[in-house]
C-alpha cells in the first residue's frame, strides 16, 4: 500500500517539477514517464486486493474451527453423559448438566462468531476504505493526466 502511495508522490513530484510553458499554467511532461509510474500503480493493485480475500478466507477459517470446537464440547458433553446413566439421580443431572454444557457450548459458539465477524468486519472495513482512498487517488491522478495531455496537445497546437 505504501508502495502506492510513494508512486503517486512520485507522479504528483514529476507534474509539480515539470518545466512550465511560458506565458501559460501549462506544463511539458514526459509522457512515457507518467504512463511507466501508472503502470506501476496498476502493478500494485492487486495485491490489495489478495489482501482482502485472504481476510474473507482467515474469517471463514476461524469461523469453521469454532462450529468444530462447538462439535467438540457437545461430544464430550454426550460423552459424559452417557457415563452417568446408571442411576437415575444421577441421570437427571446429567440430563441437566448437558442441557447446561450445550447452552454454554452455543453461547460459546455464539459469542465467538459474533466475535471473529465484529473482527473480520473490522479488517474488512478497513480495507474497503483503504481501497476507497486508493480508488478515489488514482482518479485524482487520472485526472491530473488527462490535464496533463491536454495541456501537452494545446501546446503542441500552440506550435503549429
Amino acid at each position: 500500500m505504501m508502495e502506492i502511495f510513494t508512486l503517486l508522490d512520485t507522479l504528483k513530484d514529476l507534474i509539480e517539477n515539470s518545466k512550465s510553458i511560458p506565458f501559460s499554467d501549462k506544463a511539458v511532461v514526459q509522457r512515457q514517464q507518467l504512463l511507466d509510474i501508472i503502470r506501476e500503480i496498476y502493478l500494485k493493485l492487486p495485491d490489495e486486493l489478495k489482501t482482502a480475500k485472504w481476510i474473507k478466507e482467515e474469517r471463514d477459517r476461524i469461523i469453521q474451527e469454532a462450529h468444530e470446537e462447538a462439535d467438540n464440547i457437545m461430544k464430550e458433553a454426550e460423552d459424559k453423559i452417557i457415563e452417568r446413566i446408571d442411576d437415575h439421580e444421577i441421570t437427571k443431572r446429567a440430563y441437566e448438566k448437558q442441557t447446561e454444557i450445550i447452552a454454554e457450548a452455543n453461547n460459546r459458539n455464539r459469542e465467538m462468531k459474533d466475535g471473529t465477524n465484529k473482527y473480520v468486519d473490522g479488517i474488512l472495513e478497513n480495507a474497503e476504505t483503504d481501497l476507497m482512498r486508493l480508488n478515489d487517488t488514482i482518479a485524482e491522478v487520472e485526472k491530473n493526466i488527462q490535464s496533463a495531455l491536454e495541456t501537452l496537445k494545446n501546446n503542441r497546437n500552440e506550435l503549429k
